[in-house]
């Protein structure tokens, strides 16, 4: 892969450096000490793979991840010094796109706590993530004839104009949602355009590592008014409250009205995954269920919210225009796997619709 980086700590480079020297197949070919000349050079040679510091004079991390994946998005991961120090400017990068965030590798900082092939497993998962973005089809099928004017208008009207009067909650209609790359901002406001008597359960599956996952249900819990929380073994999806996958494995329906984890597939580059997920409802949700894809790098989630059409549920992927990412809603048109293309701050509205109409 073609790799830039984006650091003003020459320490923190030639560890960066070293460590990719581990895997042959990687090749530096920029570095920049802030983020105005690292959207500079992207802008003249955009690499595979940006790894990005937060921190930097000139410009931070997160404006740069903002400015890149607005004109010339590819794949960003944050590498900074403390992660945990700077968790609310990690959530800031991944809702504008970037992919994941870990701690510099520790080849010459010395933290044990950082690890070298922590670093080269991200990216080596990312390389797979591009690898089947590349083999996905580059055309994509119209939203249908009925969603279609609705999905060209991303301007950010407001849902509701006044309170919606919502049916009884009903523990057996379940809203499965997936987001990956951009997902946090556009979890953010879905969530915050459902109001908290919403009656039907809401599961997320977003690509993220574990270490963020409590972090994040914090934080999406702020723009919600429903509770947000991790999802745990033995959980049943209820009205009220929304479940987030929470570990590295795979969160999925293990009986009809029960969640579970496993860790497989193994070999799948997305962790949770969303196929999995979407793929269990399919199998075993004992009532009612809407499938939501949002923005996300590469394919998961495509072929389950096919399946979960084919089976006769509601299907809603996120257009082009209001996503950060257009991989995975974009896997799903060509698929036909979605029964409306829709801008993210139109999904809430359309999802009270839906329950509505029961």
């Amino acid at each position: 892969m073609k790799i830039g980086i984006v650091n003003d700590a020459p320490i923190a480079v030639e560890a960066l450096r070293r460590t990719l020297l581990q895997r042959p197949g990687h090749e530096i070919i920029w570095i920049a000490e802030e983020g105005k000349r690292a959207i500079e050079l992207c802008a003249w040679q955009t690499p595979d793979l940006i790894l990005m510091d937060l921190i930097m004079p000139v410009l931070d991390g997160v404006s740069a991840t903002r400015h890149i994946m607005a004109h010339t998005p590819c794949a960003i991961l944050i590498v900074t010094g403390d992660v945990g120090a700077n968790v609310s400017a990690v959530y800031d990068a991944m809702a504008h796109g970037a992919i994941d965030a870990i701690d510099t590798p520790s080849t010459l900082i010395g933290y044990p706590r950082n690890d070298v092939n922590s670093l080269l497993s991200k990216i080596d998962s990312i390389e797979k993530l591009l690898n089947q973005r590349q083999s996905t089809p580059e055309h994509s099928v119209p939203a249908p004839a009925a969603e279609s004017a609705v999905a060209t208008n991303t301007a950010a009207t407001p849902v509701y104009s006044k309170k919606p009067v919502l049916s009884p909650p009903d523990s057996k209609y379940l809203i499965a949602i997936g987001a990956s790359a951009g997902g946090p901002a556009a979890l953010a406001v879905l969530l915050s355009q459902l109001p908290a008597d919403f009656p039907a359960a809401l599961v997320v599956v977003q690509h993220v590592d574990a270490q963020f996952a409590s972090g994040m249900a914090d934080w999406l819990g702020s723009q919600s008014a429903m509770p947000v929380r991790l999802a745990k073994a033995g959980d049943s999806p209820t009205p009220g409250c929304v479940l987030l996958a929470g570990t590295d494995d795979h969160l999925r329906l293990t009986r009809p009205f029960q969640l579970g984890y496993t860790e497989q597939p193994s070999g799948y580059p997305y962790r949770p995954s969303i196929d999995v997920f979407f793929q269990s409802v399919v199998e075993l949700w004992a009532g009612k269920a809407v499938g939501v894809l949002l923005t996300g790098m590469g394919r998961d989630g495509a072929i389950g919210l096919k399946a979960m059409r084919d089976k006769g549920y509601y299907t809603i992927a996120q257009d082009q225009k209001s996503s950060a990412v257009y991989g995975m809603p974009k896997a799903a048109a060509s698929l036909n796997a979605a029964d409306a293309i829709l801008p993210v701050n139109q999904i809430a509205g359309k999802l009270v619709s839906i329950i509505n109409k029961r």
